[in-house]
């Protein structure tokens, strides 16, 4: 039974991706699984034994204490230990060294990318931190066995012989809600759940609730934390704010509750460099409930969304456009259904977590062949 250790300092110990989809599946398909994040306290669920680590108090914090997952990945002897965090890279290659295991990188982001949009640090600074992190990145790996990138951009930047894409699709009905009613005596509801920030079109969203007509008597609920936290209090003195319910982060069991008593959802991101070609989370997650989608209309967004037809895309800086898009799903409710339906099956046929959990399980194999 080979022995697996995840490790991450930065994301929580119950994070979809690790957790749910990676680790649980390695300890389902048979592998002891062990994965060091930061929680409460040991404990062992589902087969996958959690090694807590203190959260961080801040980035400082964070970025001066990476040797201690290390130390305790160490301790595990395992036969593969898998990364999720760039700042992990560097301190691996040692801990590879040292325990002669095979090393993987797991790269969620397109990091240099992602730093470019990067609130807290100067705007002057970013462009040449992004590229010495790119640099890192690129030079780091040759001493990886693997990579493992989330989207086909991200796997364009690491060499192709190492590297495997395993995407971030849903997991066929896991946000299946215990309540969920017809989606045509459903109120007016529409949904964004997920980080809440400007470039998150956090404003744009708001004033294109408040230009629906009354008559439609629509809400938006928003789930998810804000980032910087005080744009909450910057967002509540809006004077658009009038139909608008935040709810903060919510479990996946209420996510699942909340999107079954919706009915549209709303992936809308700013252009930045880390969006155009990212493929985000929710977007297939409110496909897998059968909801209809109004996105951001980049190219690859475009492509998922006009390709299986479960939605509509807009100019995700334009408030007019949409509004009006939501509009056009509450006013024509067969036809938002009917994308939703198209939306859950393109999940039920192309994107969904049991195709990718495969390519990971090959992956492993591959990598632990004699």
């Amino acid at each position: 039974m080979p022995k697996i250790v995840h490790i991450t300092s930065v994301h929580p110990a119950f994070d979809v991706r690790i957790f749910h989809k990676e680790a649980a599946e390695l300890a389902r398909s048979g592998y002891d699984v062990t994965l060091i994040a930061p929680h409460d306290r040991n404990q062992t669920i589902g087969g996958v034994k959690i090694k807590a680590l203190p959260e961080p108090k801040s980035r400082i914090d964070r970025f001066w204490n990476l040797w201690r997952p290390i130390r305790l990945a160490l301790a595990q002897r395992a036969d593969i230990y898998h990364i999720h965090d760039p700042e992990l890279v560097i301190p691996t290659i040692f801990l590879r060294i040292i325990s002669r295991a095979k090393t993987v990188y797991d790269v969620h982001e397109d990091v240099p990318k992602d730093i470019l949009s990067k609130y807290w640090i100067p705007r002057w600074l970013r462009r040449p931190v992004a590229k010495a992190v790119g640099l890192m990145e690129t030079m780091g790996v040759k001493a990886f066995d693997g990579v493992v990138a989330a989207t086909p951009a991200i796997a364009r930047r690491f060499p192709h012989k190492k590297t495997v894409i395993v995407q971030n699709m849903p997991i066929l009905g896991e946000l299946q809600p215990a309540k969920s009613s017809p989606y045509l005596e459903r109120p007016h509801l529409i949904t964004y759940v997920g980080g809440i920030s400007i470039i998150r079109c956090v404003n744009e969203i708001i004033q294109a609730i408040d230009m629906l007509p009354e008559a439609l008597n629509a809400r938006l609920a928003m789930a998810g934390d804000f980032c910087p936290p005080g744009l909450e209090t910057e967002t509540r003195k809006s004077a658009d704010f009038k139909r608008v319910d935040f709810i903060g982060y919510q479990s996946r069991e209420k996510v699942a509750n909340l999107l079954g008593q919706s009915r549209i959802g709303l992936v809308l991101f700013y252009p930045e460099a880390n969006h155009i070609e990212s493929q985000p989370n929710k977007l297939f997650e409110y496909m897998s409930v059968g909801l209809p989608v109004i996105a951001s209309n980049f190219p690859l967004w475009r492509e998922i969304v006009m390709g299986t037809g479960c939605g509509l895309v807009v100019d995700s800086l334009d408030p007019k456009a949409i509004s009006r898009a939501i509009r056009d799903l509450l006013e024509d409710p067969q036809e938002a259904l009917n994308m939703g339906q198209r939306g859950l099956n393109a999940i039920r046929t192309r994107y969904n977590w049991a195709i990718e959990s495969q390519k990971l399980l090959d992956f492993y194999a591959d990598r632990l062949a004699p």
